[in-house]
């Protein structure tokens, strides 16, 4: 994510810019991946009663979601500088991916 974003922005001025730096189809489908393993854990822990599934969906949520960072876009992670907005982007890019709305491809 750019630097020069200022730290006020609101999640409407926040979402082009994480979709832009979520533009390559690897970069999605990793994130995809990774909130789908998150949300699977969530519901595991609650069925399980096993709290620590909980972490174990964090981390595959990030380890997914920094590789196609790291390694597909080749971009910093948004996470590090708006970690709230950037959450909710996620959840938002894969309601939209599941909804038709936006693209693998980007």
């Amino acid at each position: 994510m750019a630097s020069h974003l200022p730290h006020n922005l609101t999640f409407a001025e926040f979402y082009p810019h994480y979709l832009r730096e979520h533009s390559r189809r690897g970069t999605r489908v990793l994130h995809f991946v990774g909130t789908s393993l998150f949300l699977l854990c969530v519901l595991a822990a609650v069925g399980l009663r096993r709290p620590g599934l909980l972490l174990a969906g964090v981390v595959a949520a990030y380890g997914c979601a920094w590789v196609g960072h790291f390694f597909v876009e080749k971009n910093r992670p948004a996470t590090f500088q708006y970690p709230w907005l950037s959450l909710r982007g996620d959840f938002r890019l894969y309601w939209d991916l599941l909804r038709g709305r936006e693209k693998f491809n980007g």
